[in-house]
């Protein structure tokens, strides 16, 4: 989409969608700008284009379809339990289920079987995590998959299929509401337990709170971090060097994944709605708009990234890009989805190295208009 969205850029930065009726903002500085004022960009009236779509979903809003006060009052509660330090913890544990994976596709390679690396390790892997923080046994994981697939699925071409969602929507809020109850009532040592019992000043969440919770986790946890590994195997296949690098220096791995972050926006965009009129660029946006802004095309706009922002470069000094969006709805999941990507990153050079080839002839793409990744990815691990 990339020659398309640079188009946007350069001669209709706000675009009027005539059909589905939304407009798109595709420059960086714009893009920027709406996040951080939700005052007049508001999330409130869901995040697609779609119009309803949180009443079609049937499910109350979430503290990411909120805007301040409500959102602040959600996020400091949630935050209160969802801490970089409690993510921390799990790290062991990320650690040991790779490496586990990834000794398991050397041994099926030396079987001669056809490996996909999708399905070995970077599927499993963000189910793995969500689950073990919503304190979800094992034999129940298995739920997660097809969850986050109807729901990021059903708005695949910007119209919302609540068909494809519903079901979904349905078996997480029974779900997670029964695991609720049984929490408030017996806490463990999980985050769900952790966020019935958050307090502040005597405010506390309720249980749709927690669902919410649940459903971005879920929704917006699990094929974002799947896609974030495919893109990047892709994008240091063409860039060989630099994936030499990466293998000779661990310590550049951080840095390349914010770089493979905005090269690739696994998330292209989202939407929010004008609360006023807006003036940009000559056009007026009317007040209770849909306008989408296009992660994916600000996170490459020359205007801000300089004349190589469509190259990878690992070295690259990056202020912020957007893929986790910025403002006060910058991803509450941002530090989990980096972890386990380093931890990706850091056994795969240490156990494969550059002893593998990809079939990238045979890799499958994800046909959505919101996410960007692959379904299938097969490798070929050398002996």
């Amino acid at each position: 989409p990339y020659p398309f969205y640079a188009r946007l850029r350069d001669e209709h930065p706000v675009y009027f969608n005539e059909r589905m009726s939304f407009y798109v903002l595709s420059r960086y500085e714009d893009i920027l700008r709406a996040l951080r004022k939700p005052q007049i960009f508001s999330s409130a009236q869901g995040l697609t284009p779609a119009e309803d779509e949180i009443a079609q979903l049937g499910l109350p809003p979430t503290f990411i379809m909120m805007d301040p006060p409500d959102h602040t009052r959600l996020r400091r509660l949630i935050t209160k339990a969802f801490t970089p330090d409690t993510v921390k913890e799990l790290e062991p544990t990320i650690r040991d289920f790779v490496v586990d994976a990834i000794e398991t596709m050397k041994r099926k390679a030396a079987d001669g079987e056809e490996v996909d690396l999708i399905e070995a390790i970077a599927s499993p892997l963000p189910t793995m995590v969500v689950a073990n923080i919503l304190g979800v046994p094992s034999e129940d994981r298995e739920r997660f998959d097809p969850w986050s697939d109807a729901i990021t699925s059903a708005s695949a071409d910007f119209a919302l299929d609540v068909k494809e969602a519903i079901g979904a929507v349905q078996g997480l809020v029974s779900y997670f509401g029964a695991m609720c109850q049984a929490r408030r009532a017996n806490p463990t040592d999980d985050m769900i337990s952790k966020l019935t019992q958050a307090e502040i000043d005597g405010d506390n969440l309720t249980d749709w709170d927690i669902l919410g919770f649940c459903f971005v986790m879920i929704a917006g946890g699990n094929d974002t971090t799947t896609n974030l590994i495919g893109n990047s195997m892709k994008f240091l296949h063409e860039a060989p060097d630099q994936h030499r690098e990466l293998l000779a220096d661990p310590s550049l791995i951080p840095n390349a994944i914010e770089e493979l972050l905005r090269i690739e926006s696994v998330v292209q965009g989202l939407s929010r709605t004008t609360t006023q009129d807006v003036e940009l660029h000559g056009v007026t946006i009317p007040a209770g708009s849909k306008v989408h802004n296009l992660y994916a095309s600000g996170n490459r706009d020359p205007r801000h990234w300089g004349s190589n922002a469509d190259q990878l470069d690992i070295h690259r000094e990056i202020d912020r890009h957007l893929s986790f969006a910025q403002g006060p709805h910058f991803c509450i999941g941002a530090h989990v989805a980096r972890m386990m990507v380093r931890i990706y990153f850091e056994e795969m050079g240490l156990r494969i190295g550059a002893s593998f080839e990809i079939d990238w002839d045979r890799a499958v793409r994800r046909q959505s208009a919101f996410t960007r990744g692959f379904t299938k990815i097969p490798i070929h691990i050398k002996a």
